[in-house]
């Protein structure tokens, strides 16, 4: 392909991503409305940004901050295609495949259109704060002219070359669970981000920064940044070699990408051959054989793999298991944190009881099929009871032990362990009740829609009415671990909340689940109804 055939293809990409922009505010005025209400707040707080970074200018420690923004920038490229692999259309090369295209005109096109957009805007603004905060003479200013873009290009080639090289995950089902967590990911981030900020200050400010930094301004697109901090101070051999490693860096990127991308194009989609694969026993070797026998371990099964494999119940999950984590222990690696935290994850991890059929949607049908009496019903909730405590029950002594040694009050662990047993019992048992009673639809499209319209209310009267007679429920196991922990020799009498929480906790969920049995056998046709509309 010729030079001019070349600009050709990379002028036709470019007017093709403007297409795309200039499409979107086409149809209604709301959605005119919020892409021009996005595109006011992006610049001005790209603005902001860049002035923001540009006072910086002449600080002691403005080289150790706009260096970690560089890292901090070409980490989030990186992973943002693979949280939101739905925000941008032109991240799957994959439709391309049928045209006449060579991959390396095709990444330079690619690259080019890449470089339009809100995304690169403001990375550009950051980049040019970030450069204008540490150039001091014109070695600096030389260098600057160059950083700026070259941190940039780094950024962006990093994104394409992960989203090529992952995109049939991106177009899977897989992809789409990874976006449904991206909400998760994070708050995690912000909190540990929050957590290192308060260890930061604690820790005598910025300076405790500078080693991360020394070792920051080595790696590939922050070298950018440390080459105009390095020419500035006038340390022009160390700039130079910044400036080699920023350019090796990104054209091995490029490299890499062209090699996805040829792969991409020459080799068959793996969903058609699949299908030619032999399927695998599913029979219940393995861990599956470990389940009880006949209708019981059946439905335990179907439980676990709901977790397993349905993208809702997926996230639910995983949501549950590390924010039920993340509050006791960071409260704990914060000096605040109380052993009696650990419940919290107990308490998000009972609250997967609720609702126990809208997660079946319309095929709850062949689950009503095989209940003709309240026994049936019976077994069927004890068997998704079983399964959540087979998972919950052994994270609840995990994240209990964790944080009575981070906290270093292992006379109260006892007391602890048996609220939090006591807890979940009670939360099977009134989420064995609302499942029966409240039932509703978990709409099987769209990553933040969990509950089908003209539903809602259901939903919350079902969980927060659950939670609060909870709470009642184990009242008499609180108040036995607040005697405990007001005692004065508590080491003794928490031993007695261990086997008194475990008891009650199981007594609880038998009652509630023998209550709820003769409900769902006689509201079957109600509760497919109502977990239908999704």
């Amino acid at each position: 392909m010729s030079g001019t055939a070349e600009a050709s293809l990379t002028s036709l990409f470019v007017r093709l991503k403007l297409s795309l922009m200039r499409n979107g505010l086409k149809g209604s005025s709301k959605r005119k409305a919020v892409w021009i209400t996005s595109l006011v707040i992006s610049l001005a707080f790209s603005a902001l940004a860049t002035l923001g970074l540009s006072l910086l200018h002449g600080h002691a420690h403005a080289g150790t901050v706009v260096v970690l923004m560089g890292a901090i920038l070409a980490l989030s490229w990186t992973v943002m295609p693979l949280l939101f692999p739905g925000g941008d259309e032109t991240l799957d090369p994959s439709r391309l495949v049928m045209l006449p295209l060579r991959p390396r005109p095709l990444v330079r096109a690619l690259l080019a259109s890449s470089l339009v957009g809100l995304g690169p805007l403001f990375t550009l603004c950051l980049a040019v704060g970030s450069v204008a905060a540490v150039t001091h003479g014109a070695a600096g200013v030389v260098a600057a002219v160059l950083g700026a873009p070259l941190l940039l290009l780094g950024c962006v080639a990093l994104a394409r070359a992960v989203a090529t090289a992952n995109v049939r995950l991106l177009t899977s089902r897989k992809g789409r669970d990874l976006a449904l967590l991206s909400g998760l990911l994070i708050a995690i981030g912000a909190q540990l981000a929050n957590f290192a900020g308060q260890r930061l200050f604690q820790a005598g400010g910025l300076s405790a920064l500078e080693p991360v930094e020394a070792v920051v301004r080595w790696l590939p697109p922050a070298t950018a940044v440390g080459m105009v901090d390095s020419a500035s101070r006038g340390a022009y051999a160390e700039a130079a070699a910044q400036l080699a490693l920023t350019l090796a860096a990104l054209g091995l990127l490029l490299w890499f990408w062209e090699r996805s991308l040829t792969g991409l194009m020459v080799t068959p989609d793996g969903s058609t051959l699949a299908a030619a694969k032999p399927e695998k026993d599913r029979g219940t070797s393995g861990a599956w054989s470990f389940l009880p026998g006949g209708r019981t371990g059946a439905a335990m099964q179907r439980t676990l793999r709901y977790v397993v494999r349905d993208p809702k119940t997926k996230s639910a999950w995983v949501s549950a298991l590390a924010i039920g984590a993340i509050v006791p222990v960071f409260n704990a690696l914060q000096g605040t944190g109380s052993v009696y935290l650990a419940c919290f994850g107990a308490g998000m991890l009972g609250v997967q009881m609720y609702n126990q059929f809208g997660q079946d949607t319309s095929a709850f049908w062949m689950v009503a099929q095989t209940i003709s009496s309240p026994r049936d019903a019976y077994v069927e909730l004890r068997a998704r009871a079983g399964a959540l405590a087979l998972v919950t029950v052994p994270y609840t002594v995990l994240v209990t032990v964790a944080t009575a040694a981070l906290v270093g009050d292992w006379a109260q662990f006892p007391a602890a362990l048996g609220l939090g047993l006591g807890l979940l019992g009670a939360m099977l048992c009134t989420g064995a009740l609302a499942s029966a009673h409240f039932p509703y639809s978990i709409p099987t499209e769209g990553a933040f829609k969990n509950v089908a319209p003209g539903q809602a209310g259901l939903a919350w009267l079902g969980i927060f009415g659950g939670m609060l007679t909870s709470a009642v429920v184990s009242a008499p196991v609180i108040a036995l671990a607040i005697w405990v922990s007001l005692s004065d020799t508590p080491g003794t009498l928490a031993w007695l909340t261990l086997p008194a929480g475990i008891a009650w906790g199981t007594l609880a969920a038998w009652t509630g689940l023998r209550l709820a049995s003769p409900t769902v056998s006689r509201k079957l046709p109600e509760i497919l109804t109502a977990v239908s509309k999704g």
